[in-house]
């Protein structure tokens, strides 16, 4: 769980980053589908975000994915993360791309930018992708 220093609650902000970055991804192949938006909760909640926080929490994510027009706005704080949980996020992120059960040219693009901005090696990334492609078949 990701915490705030300063009241041991979940930091919100953090959540809604990743959150955008979750919904970007969902979003690239002009797709956004309801199974989608599940294996989003899921990894929220996952995550440590609470039942309440949940749907503002997607609320807001949603605005700020629409209003941004580069990643770097989401990956900032999830690259100092540890690395199991960069991995966490980036298998929900390869479960919303397999979701349909195929990755089409811009989503494998955005994994391959999204690998060199959170500091994850080829050899994993492609370990972590071939997992979840073989769970979607």
């Amino acid at each position: 769980m990701f915490f705030n220093k300063k009241n041991n609650k979940v930091d919100t902000n953090f959540l809604t980053k990743v959150c955008a970055l979750l919904i970007h991804a969902a979003k690239i192949d002009e797709n956004y589908t309801e199974n989608e938006e599940t294996i989003i909760k899921k990894t929220l909640l996952e995550l440590g975000c609470s039942e309440d926080d949940l749907y503002k929490t997607i609320k807001d994510a949603k605005t700020i994915e629409e209003n941004s027009n580069q990643i770097l706005d989401f990956t900032k704080e999830v690259k100092n993360m540890t690395e199991d949980d960069k991995i966490k996020i980036v298998e929900a992120l390869w479960s919303i791309i397999y979701s349909n059960k195929d990755a089409d040219m811009y989503e494998t693009n955005l994994m391959r930018r999204l690998a060199g901005l959170l500091y994850i090696d080829n050899k994993t990334m492609g370990n972590i992708k071939d997992k979840i492609k073989n769970q979607n078949l």
